[in-house]
């Protein structure tokens, strides 16, 4: 799309299928973080899960941030829950794998992202935008839910023994895409 953040010029725009490796590489570098708390099995599937999901056919988009020529952040959005976990249960837009590279963290990069999918999400006539996560991401529930994200509790996941939690934003009536400084203020 090519939005731009004066403050720290994130540029946002699609990804392209050379930017893939760069992708998967910032999405397991941004994650890496969860591989103490996961049990060796789950982390590899979690691991497998990203190539499938950057790799693969399902995302309906692939978002990136760039902060002087250099992707610093990614985001993906599906259609559904179907297409983004083979979970059925959800069929409204889902970002996924939400990832900012730790060196690019509090610059906003992350709200730029959801900002964009939220502009997308809406473009495509959706009346609600979900994602999942769970306690071990605090920093992203506490950006989700900063940003308006409300807890969707019959969309839940199990994945082992950790609850992944779901949360969903009502398009018609977020102001995430005015300039307050509520947003602003807890760049992320």
């Amino acid at each position: 799309m090519g939005n731009t953040s004066d403050t720290f010029d994130i540029l946002i725009r699609d990804a392209q299928a050379l930017d893939q490796d760069v992708v998967h590489q910032l999405i397991l570098e941004a994650y890496q973080q969860y591989e103490a708390v996961l049990p060796a099995e789950l982390w590899d599937k979690y691991k497998e899960s990203i190539g499938t999901a950057v790799y693969g056919e399902g995302p309906e988009a692939r978002i990136i941030a760039i902060i002087k020529d250099e992707i610093v952040g990614s985001v993906l959005i599906f259609r559904s829950s179907d297409i983004a976990y083979g979970q059925p249960g959800i069929d409204s837009p889902i970002i996924r794998l939400l990832a900012v590279s730790p060196k690019a963290r509090g610059k906003g990069v992350a709200t730029e992202l959801i900002k964009e999918s939220v502009r997308r999400t809406i473009a495509w006539g959706a009346a609600t935008l979900h994602l999942h996560t769970s306690d071990m991401m605090e920093s992203a529930v506490r950006l989700y839910e900063r940003l308006g994200f409300e807890r969707a509790y019959d969309k839940d996941l199990q994945n082992g023994n950790t609850l992944v939690k779901s949360y969903w934003l009502r398009l018609s009536e977020t102001a995430i895409l005015n300039n307050q400084d509520d947003y602003i203020a807890g760049r992320n």
